[in-house]
């Protein structure tokens, strides 16, 4: 069997290819930046054909620079984001690609809300219908784009439409599916009673097979071989939600374990053994196949300081300084103090309003620009304060996390968050969590490991290690306050201004 694993890691913005030998050492990658685009106000779409292009490159690329024969590679993984909608045609061709920052269906939303739908999906879900959620956005094109909805012959999630053009399988597996809310939890199965209380009784023929996420989904085409260098036959696992992994990649796998995840979305997770917590969480993903990961997420964390990077500093950096250090180090120059500003991470809605938006608060003529982004560093942090508190109001219990994505990178967010949540927190040596996770699946799935920790303990490493400082506790707590105070006063007001957005619920798909 060949040494090496290949994981795939399919982003809301990033398609990633990262191949490594069995102890978790990174023989080399590759990355492509693709493009969203929103076509009005709430719609976030990417291009099917640009992503799949942009896979094969990164395969091919990171081939190119393993420098090691296709051949030895022993299987490969993929992860993706979870919800959104990634669709097929009848013919079984990319037809439509909705991210998960969507927020198009919030007005559905808030519908079934006054019509008690989450009490009737919970149960059977053990999640409640949010605007980015896949079958939401199903039941939405249903509704309002039946011209577009007509076509479609296949759901998926972002990772099971590059699995399925590696290997031509219409098939998803359990990570994704559940943490989408299309699964009976419990019975770990496809359910009608629970489709028809989206509305989609009749849809169940658009759902794809379903296997275990460490299971074989198929083998690499003759045809995929030519045109990115792997070879033919070459298994591919069903692979992960991205979230989960990017916990099993930075070493998150025993219950109890925490991880938060500072990426496109405030990810916090923990995994525990039933999923039957004292109170509802946002959101369950099975994490293996007894196992499951309760969560607590919102598209509130990293890509806030993107976007503000993109559009205010970006060229304003040293040569050879990325634009994310160079701000990160402007805000590390910030002493806290108790009149610096605020900021609320909600360019994409909050999780409890998809009407939120995002702001900065309390600005005043002495702040510099090194202010405004250790607010929005804070701000972030403090979203996901949010989630965790929720998490353990419901019961689950943890004392240290381990902290991956985007934001881990940084050598002051990690400390950030820490403060701000009062506990321990870990980074694990590896940039590339998610592709690592997807790694493990792959050598779970054909035998280098027994099982998803054995795995974890072979090829995750943590390489550094951050202590809340108990002097800023006090000074936290009250910034915390504040912004929570600030939310609650500005609700009705992001009510108001997304009233005045045009075709709120019916634009263009």
């Amino acid at each position: 069997m060949g040494e090496y694993l290949l994981g795939l890691d399919a982003g809301n913005t990033v398609i990633k290819a990262v191949i490594f030998d069995r102890a978790g050492r990174e023989v080399a990658y590759a990355g492509e930046e693709g493009h969203s685009r929103m076509p009005c106000p709430g719609h976030v779409e990417r291009d099917l054909g640009e992503l799949w292009a942009n896979a094969k490159r990164v395969i091919r690329t990171c081939l190119d620079r393993a420098g090691i024969a296709a051949a030895d590679i022993a299987a490969i993984g993929c992860a993706g984001h979870g919800n959104g909608l990634y669709a097929l045609d009848r013919n079984g061709e990319p037809f439509l690609g909705i991210q998960s920052l969507d927020t198009r269906a919030t007005g559905l939303v808030e519908k079934w809300a006054a019509e008690a739908v989450g009490d009737r999906t919970y149960p059977i879900a053990r999640q409640r219908p949010w605007p980015s959620q896949t079958p939401t956005l199903l039941a939405w094109l249903k509704r309002y784009r039946p011209e577009f909805f007509q076509h479609i012959g296949t759901v998926f999630c972002s990772k099971d439409f590059v699995v399925n053009r590696l290997t031509g399988e219409r098939v998803s597996e359990m990570s994704d599916m559940s943490g989408a809310g299309l699964l009976d939890f419990a019975a770990r199965r496809y359910d009608r009673t629970l489709m028809e209380a989206y509305g989609l009784g009749d849809c169940m023929g658009l759902l794809p097979r379903l296997i275990e996420s460490a299971d074989i989904a198929g083998r690499v085409t003759e045809e995929v071989a030519a045109e990115t260098g792997l070879a033919a036959g070459t298994p591919v696992v069903g692979g992960l939600f991205d979230v989960v992994a990017s916990a099993l990649g930075s070493g998150v796998s025993r219950t109890g374990s925490a991880s938060i995840i500072a990426g496109t979305w405030s990810i916090n997770q923990v995994i525990i053994d039933r999923p039957d917590l004292g109170r509802p969480v946002f959101m369950s993903s099975t994490f293996d196949r007894t196992r499951c990961l309760a969560m607590e997420n919102s598209a509130t964390s990293a890509a806030n300081l993107e976007w503000l990077v993109r559009e205010f500093f970006d060229g304003e950096h040293a040569e050879g300084v990325s634009p994310f250090d160079a701000c990160c180090a402007l805000a590390a120059e910030i002493q806290p103090a108790a009149d610096d500003p605020l900021y609320h991470p909600y360019l994409y809605g909050a999780q409890q309003d998809g009407h939120a938006r995002a702001g900065f608060y309390g600005v005043a003529g002495w702040h510099t620009k090194g202010h405004m982004i250790r607010a929005l560093l804070e701000g972030v942090a403090f979203g996901h304060r949010h989630h965790v508190e929720t998490l353990r109001e419901a019961g689950a219990v943890f004392d240290q996390a381990v902290l991956s994505g985007g934001g881990s990178r940084s050598r002051l967010w990690p400390q950030i968050f820490a403060d701000v949540l009062g506990v321990p927190v870990s980074v694990a040596s590896s940039r590339e969590t998610g592709a690592l996770g997807a790694a493990i699946a792959a050598g779970t799935g054909v035998g280098l490991f027994a099982d998803f920790t054995e795995g974890a303990d072979a090829m995750v490493r943590l390489d550094r290690h951050y202590r809340p400082n108990a002097a800023l506790a006090a000074h936290y707590d009250r910034r915390y306050a504040l912004y929570n105070d600030i939310a609650e006063a500005m609700a009705p007001l992001w009510r108001r201004l997304s009233a005045a957005e045009p075709s709120a619920t019916g634009a263009a798909a």
